[in-house]
């Protein structure tokens, strides 16, 4: 009410400004003759004037007084939950994100070992081609992407199967990893196939709905995992998990191991799968492929690697003084370890944990991509970082472990194709 009064006051004040402006600016002439009526007014005024400023200033006094309450109150506000968040340090560090560490990752028990039976990251295919190590009765493209370096197999096609055209002879216990890109149609999921090429009828590209005469099927959904065990003449061998599903539009890596009969699928930093009857007795895997039976189902894949798996690290390490492992991996040009490395690291903190007496070289090795300088000083980053982790995670005395970077200096295989260059970056232990 009282601001409606003074927004009154000063309304009229300004009202009467103007008409008497306006009036002296028309009636020029008639100034002197008004001169006693305008002072008796500007008298008027002026006391009116002084009213309305005394209305003003007390408002304005009054608004300030509630807005020093309000910045009163919002100070203290503050104070307090300053002295909230002084008094409990340890739950908010507890509530902040914090970065994954190597050692969250402890389901990650698998190991591979000591021979790679097959690499590909498509780095020998030019951007635009299909693979030449490939075929299909659809169509593909390899690709670049925004997300992730390297190039990328695409398989985009309808109703489509994509053969490797070689046979792979897998032992009964390996590992196959590689990365998907799902793009944002991915819908009812592709699928990864390990089969058994009938002998009598061999067939570079197979696209039956279970080729060969006994395999595994492995489907990718975006909303779960899918394993189906098949045989000619027999029942399926069926299995499922909803955990960690792979996931639209992110660079999502794939581990499968195999050992005989049973089937462990991880993902994310967990075990998404373990079947220990998923394999019909007696199969012997020797071909592998990708397919899917609509347009919304092909991610993109790329470094597609099968090693054999489980070494006797203590054996290699203890007895034959060397161990090579290919379990040991890091980020592309860096020495950053990668979390799925934790079961080969944890596997030789145990032998070392064994054999207290027992010292050791690492030594980190690279293919031939680069300048020379720059892969010795990454082998050097590279075999610290594996001492560092195994110090800081696993509890070795660093004392006990020397480091070398040899870079591209001591190959094992020309340095000529991708296989032949994943044979050459890895991690070797020497017994001192």
């Amino acid at each position: 009410m009282k601001t409606m009064q003074l927004l009154t006051v000063i309304t009229s004040f300004l009202l009467i400004l103007w008409s008497f402006e306006t009036q002296g600016q028309v009636n020029k002439p008639r100034e002197v003759a008004k001169e006693q009526g305008t002072n008796r007014l500007n008298s008027k005024i002026d006391q009116g004037i002084d009213e309305g400023f005394n209305k003003v200033e007390e408002g304005i006094g009054n608004l300030f007084k509630k807005k020093k309450n309000k910045s009163e109150e919002t100070v203290e506000s503050e104070e307090e939950d300053v002295d909230e968040e002084n008094s409990e340090p340890e739950e908010r560090s507890a509530n902040s994100p914090q970065k994954q560490k190597l050692e969250s990752v402890t389901q990650y028990d698998f190991v591979p070992g000591d021979v790679i039976l097959y690499y590909d990251d498509f780095s020998q295919d030019a951007v635009g081609d299909f693979p030449a190590l490939w075929t299909s009765n659809s169509s593909g493209e390899v690709k670049t992407v925004n997300i992730a370096p390297g190039n990328w197999f695409h398989m985009n096609g309808e109703d489509a199967v994509y053969c490797f055209t070689r046979q792979i002879e897998f032992p009964e216990n390996f590992i196959i990893e590689f990365d998907i890109i799902p793009d944002i149609e991915y819908n009812y999921g592709s699928t990864f196939s390990l089969y058994h090429d009938d002998p009598e009828n061999p067939r570079e590209l197979n696209d039956d709905l279970y080729p060969g005469t006994a395999g595994l099927h492995i489907n990718m959904k975006h909303e779960r995992w899918e394993t189906k065990g098949y045989k000619q003449d027999e029942d399926w061998i069926t299995g499922q998990g909803s955990k960690n599903p792979v996931v639209r539009e992110e660079v999502n890596h794939v581990i499968i191991w195999i050992q005989k009969r049973r089937v462990r699928i991880y993902h994310q930093g967990a075990k998404t799968i373990d079947m220990p009857t998923n394999i019909y007795e007696g199969t012997k895997f020797n071909r592998i492929r990708f397919s899917g039976w609509d347009a919304y189902s092909w991610p993109m894949i790329s470094n597609l690697k099968i090693t054999t798996a489980a070494p006797d690290t203590r054996s290699k390490l203890i007895k034959e003084g060397k161990l090579v492992t290919y379990g040991i991996t890091f980020d592309v040009n860096k020495a950053d370890i990668k979390p799925e490395a934790y079961g080969t690291l944890k596997d030789i903190a145990t032998v070392l944990n064994e054999n207290p007496d027992v010292r050791v070289k690492i030594i980190g090795h690279t293919d031939s991509d680069g300048k020379d300088d720059l892969n010795l000083d990454l082998s050097a980053r590279r075999a610290l970082a594996v001492k560092s982790e195994l110090t800081k995670t696993f509890g070795i005395d660093a004392s006990r472990m020397e480091t070398e970077g040899a870079g591209e200096t001591q190959a094992l295989a020309p340095n000529d194709s991708p296989e032949n260059k994943a044979k050459n970056r890895r991690v070797e232990l020497i017994k001192l």
